[in-house]
């Protein structure tokens, strides 16, 4: 679990493993990983790097627990990671506010004088609410005598699409962590979408009369292309989507994407390629790529196969907190596979495309204090004994 990467420098010269510690409740555990992704690959404005001496990602590593609930005080791990990073972000919703473990790492990280680097992300719940059911924060906070901060909400009605009072809620944090005005990042991305835009729309309006050229002088015709699954369905697991489909007609490329079902449609193709042989790529999430010709016609089909391994390669580490070891030779069961535990308490199985799900029970024996596995898994993926 340790990481290599290099180490994080404050103004006053203090150096740090990481540039966050992400606490959260397990209930919240999608928003802490969806939180530490954002934060991890954000890419700064190259200016705004350039002045300052930054990377274009300069929120990296950033510290993800593998659980939330353990027996007791924090681990002297837990400890070492919380020392060693340069900021606390808190998940804050009802469940993390009722979350003891939570306001443990509150208050090991206020106690280390860092409580100007706490920063509070509101993924649910209402701020200050005085009603258990509903307060986001812990009452750490206040017990504490934290300073007053409201925290990025990513429920606060700016805008009228919630995808962009998130998207928001981000760059606020983002510019917390980077102790930046919040204008300086969201004005220079707003600038950029405004530069994309003019450019997109030149080039659509370029491709668009070089395709009618086309069409007129070479009698168009369009192609409909329909995706052919060759694996057995499988209902638990998410349908086809977001295809990328691209078909190389040599001095030019055609792209479609198939955000839902099983056809595109290429439009405006010179006659002359009628009956030809093209090279045709996709990519598609949970499946594997394509990369082949086929003869070109109005009406043609290409085989597609999901990627047995996205959801069929489980894999784990069983832990015991009490003795703060792994949990070795330990036999678990998944549905009806059974597996056993190597010397560093890491499980690895397969489980046929057939059964496959999107999460996996695991019966270990013996109790654990969360016994599912989202898939894909990874080397975060840990299951602590009760």
């Amino acid at each position: 679990m340790e990481d290599s990467k290099q180490a994080i420098t404050n103004q006053q010269g203090q150096q740090f493993k990481y540039y966050a510690f992400i606490s959260y409740n397990s209930k919240d555990t999608e928003w802490g990983k969806r939180v530490q992704r954002k934060l991890e690959h954000y890419r700064m404005p190259a200016t705004l790097c350039s002045e300052r001496g930054w990377k274009r990602k300069p929120i990296n590593p950033v510290f993800f627990a593998p659980t939330d609930i353990q027996p007791g005080g924090l681990s002297e791990e837990l400890q070492e990671r919380l020392k060693a990073s340069r900021n606390l972000i808190v998940i804050c919703s009802p469940n993390s506010a009722k979350s003891e473990w939570v306001g443990k790492e509150i208050e090991f990280f206020h106690n280390l004088g860092r409580t100007q680097q706490i920063h509070f992300f509101i993924v649910d719940g209402v701020p200050h609410s005085g009603d258990p059911e509903t307060e986001s924060f812990n009452p750490i906070v206040d017990k504490l005598g934290l300073p007053e901060i409201l925290g990025a909400n990513i429920n606060e009605r700016i805008y009228s699409w919630s995808w962009l009072n998130k998207e928001r809620a981000y760059v606020q944090l983002v510019s917390k962590l980077l102790g930046v005005e919040f204008d300086a990042i969201w004005q220079r991305h707003r600038r950029q979408l405004i530069v994309k835009a003019v450019a997109w729309t030149v080039g659509i309006i370029a491709v668009i009369a070089a395709l009618l050229a086309v069409w007129m002088l070479n009698q168009p015709f369009n192609a409909r292309l329909t995706l052919n699954e060759t694996t057995p369905a499988n209902e638990q697991l998410p349908p086809l989507h977001d295809a990328v489909i691209t078909v190389d007609l040599g001095n030019e490329s055609k792209c479609d994407t198939i955000h839902a079902g099983s056809e595109a449609v290429f439009t405006n193709i010179p006659h002359r390629f009628m009956g030809k042989q093209v090279h045709v790529t996709l990519t598609c999430p949970d499946y594997l790529p394509v990369d082949t010709t086929l003869v070109l016609s109005r009406s043609v089909s290409l085989d597609v196969a999901r990627d047995a391994d996205v959801y069929g390669h489980v894999h784990f580490t069983l832990w015991n907190p009490a003795t703060e070891s792994p949990i070795v030779n330990t036999t678990v069961k998944i549905l009806n596979h059974e597996a056993k535990s190597d010397i560093n308490g890491k499980v690895e199985l397969f489980i046929p495309l057939e059964e496959q799900r999107r999460n996996y029970v695991v019966d270990a024996g013996f109790a654990l204090q969360n016994d599912t596995v989202y898939m894909p898994s990874g080397d975060y993926d840990v299951l602590l004994k009760k």
